[in-house]
């Protein structure tokens, strides 16, 4: 199933209108729920072992699981390289990885990250915004780390593609409660 995920596009402009087009009307933790459970059931079902984080901008976590056994304590780091990556620079972790062509150097020098701080961002594919109607910049990252890069990245738009279409024509029973 990995194998059969298309190569993401390297090209920005196209990163960057794929990136607004899931701007969501509102996110909360079922939400992140739903999107953590498809990201975990496509990895058990390709046996691949990632972890999987769902967060908001303010580090309030909505959605963390390893997909199945084999995560190192590695992958935790990528996943908040990977995580500041995407709050600091508004974009996915492939699209900088893309914009610098992977040079990590050349990634420090233009942002003046010194030694003790590069270490903090990660320029490699699975970390993905996550944007509001209304709201400037992400208000949260989806993450997988423990795969491929391109796959960690194509993983999360194919998940965030399922909701979507999950959620088509559904109106949440919350939205349409009125308080008295």
């Amino acid at each position: 199933m990995l194998d059969a995920l298309a190569l993401p596009t390297r090209d920005l402009d196209e990163l960057s209108r794929e990136e607004k087009s899931f701007t969501f009307a509102h996110f909360t933790c079922e939400h992140a729920w739903v999107i953590g459970n498809i990201l975990r059931n496509a990895l058990r079902t390709a046996d691949a072992s990632a972890i999987i984080h769902i967060s908001l901008s303010n580090n309030i976590v909505l959605f963390h699981s390893p997909s199945m056994p084999g995560m190192m304590p590695d992958n935790e780091i990528w996943v908040q390289r990977k995580r500041a990556t995407v709050l600091r620079w508004g974009h996915s972790s492939w699209y900088m990885q893309c914009k610098f062509n992977g040079d990590e150097k050349a990634f420090a020098d233009k942002y003046g990250l010194g030694e003790g701080e590069k270490g903090n961002y990660a320029i490699h594919g699975g970390g993905y915004p996550v944007f509001v109607k209304g709201v400037e910049g992400p208000v949260g990252c989806i993450v997988v780390s423990g795969l491929k890069q391109e796959q960690d990245h194509g993983i999360i738009i194919k998940a965030v593609e399922e909701y979507r279409e999950l959620r088509d024509g559904y109106r949440s029973p919350m939205r349409s409660m009125t308080i008295k």
